[in-house]
């Protein structure tokens, strides 16, 4: 199966102002990404403030990206939830709308036992054909898929070929690359993380960051994957108080303030997501943002 590699977007959701879905605007930021060279898109994750979408918003959000994508990359969609049913229900929307993956992740809120981690995954691989990449982020889950039982899920289920490893530790991402088969693919769920993941062996990342600059995020991990190390260093040091900045209040508040800075979207959340609280906080994202635009507009990085 298709072994995925690169720099994925996890895509933001756009609002309108009167808090309904911006499909125009969805439709401009999957075309500049995809012009910009990004290997593939990841709507209704984390960053897409999927937890805040109906089911029909869910559904639909995924299906017209798969229309403006056009087939030009893959789409990855975020069908997760803490009930396998619900999982199951949007995994399948999503394979019939033409997606060509699912993005998994842990079932929040439960806190299942491995047991129920191992059945809950292979129910939802097993209703769908299309490859199945879980997504581990315990700190927003509070629960941590073990290397186990990734690989038990790995070997027994063929098209489960690839985790978004966001649990913060490069030991267990370590583990996961050295006690998986060469061709499942371990992909970065923190920016910040890619590049060491990458000397590590693993893939790339599903980045937020590439949200606003996506031809700079191929860059770097095409040039760590190539093994370019002195350019992908270079990028990662003009990319690192960005990482930070997006992370300067919870996700996607800062990434989405940033966008809506740029003219991409409008500065407007779901609840209880709400606009940054700290008006430090948003002149500092602004004084970054601002930097990082102009020196990528020159094209001195």
């Amino acid at each position: 199966m298709h072994r995925y590699r690169g720099a994925y977007t996890a895509l933001i959701t756009p609002f309108t102002e009167l808090g309904t879905v911006d499909y125009q605007s969805l439709e401009r930021i999957v075309d500049s990404q995809i012009e910009a060279g990004i290997d593939g898109l990841v709507p209704c994750g984390t960053t897409g403030e999927s937890p805040t979408l109906s089911h029909e918003e869910h559904d639909r959000v995924i299906a017209q990206t798969v229309k403006y994508a056009a087939g030009r990359v893959p789409v990855i969609a975020g069908t997760g939830s803490n009930a396998t049913t619900e999982a199951i229900r949007l995994s399948q929307h999503a394979e019939d709308s033409g997606a060509d993956a699912v993005l998994l992740v842990n079932p929040y809120y439960n806190k299942p036992t491995q047991k129920g981690l191992y059945l809950h995954f292979k129910a939802i691989a097993d209703s769908v054909k299309i490859p199945c990449i879980l997504y581990n982020i315990k700190g927003r889950t509070g629960v941590n898929l073990e290397t186990e039982t990734l690989v038990r899920l790995a070997q027994e289920c063929g098209n489960i070929i690839a985790v978004k490893e966001a649990s913060g530790s490069l030991e267990q991402m370590q583990d996961v690359i050295e006690s998986t088969e060469e061709d499942f693919s371990v992909l970065s769920g923190d920016d910040n993380l890619a590049l060491e993941l990458i000397r590590r062996g693993g893939d790339g990342v599903i980045s937020v960051a590439s949200n606003l600059f996506p031809s700079e995020m191929v860059r770097m991990i095409h040039a760590a994957l190539d093994g370019r190390w002195d350019e992908a260093d270079r990028l990662g040091t003009w990319f690192s108080p960005f990482f930070s900045a997006c992370f300067i209040e919870t996700n996607p508040i800062p990434i989405k303030t940033a966008m809506a800075r740029a003219g991409w979207c409008r500065e407007s959340f779901r609840l209880p997501m709400c606009p940054l609280e700290s008006s430090e906080h948003r002149a500092a994202l602004s004084s970054v943002v601002d930097r990082m635009m102009e020196e990528a507009k020159e094209g001195t990085i």
